[in-house]
């Protein structure tokens, strides 16, 4: 039987985990801050230092980060609000918290 070397084909950025791409990007001494990445981040990271262009991106409205933000923001504007007894702007501090919530539950 022939002895014939399998080319070892890494699989597409996009396809691996984020525990594979963390391994990859922990081999290139030039990536900071690997553990405290998102898969989104790794493959951004990893693609910039092979020098692989990326292409237009679907952006959504914000990041699931900036909208949790956002609401902790909101959340402390409602307590202050519930604690001057303005329960009209508490009313409408709740509505929009409730509506950031359901767009990051649409993002993910």
């Amino acid at each position: 039987m022939g002895t014939k070397k399998k080319e070892s084909k890494e699989k597409p950025l996009e396809k691996m985990t984020a525990k594979e791409l963390r391994d990859v990007a922990l081999a290139i001494p030039q990536i900071t801050g690997v553990h405290g990445m998102n898969k989104v981040e790794l493959i951004s990271a990893v693609k910039k230092n092979r020098g692989i262009e990326e292409g237009p991106v679907k952006q959504t409205d914000s990041s699931v980060r900036e909208i949790k933000k956002k609401i902790k923001a909101l959340k402390v504007a409602r307590e202050t609000a519930v604690e001057t007894s303005d329960l009209k702007m508490a009313l409408i501090y709740r509505r929009r918290i409730t509506r950031l919530k359901k767009k990051t539950r649409r993002a993910a």
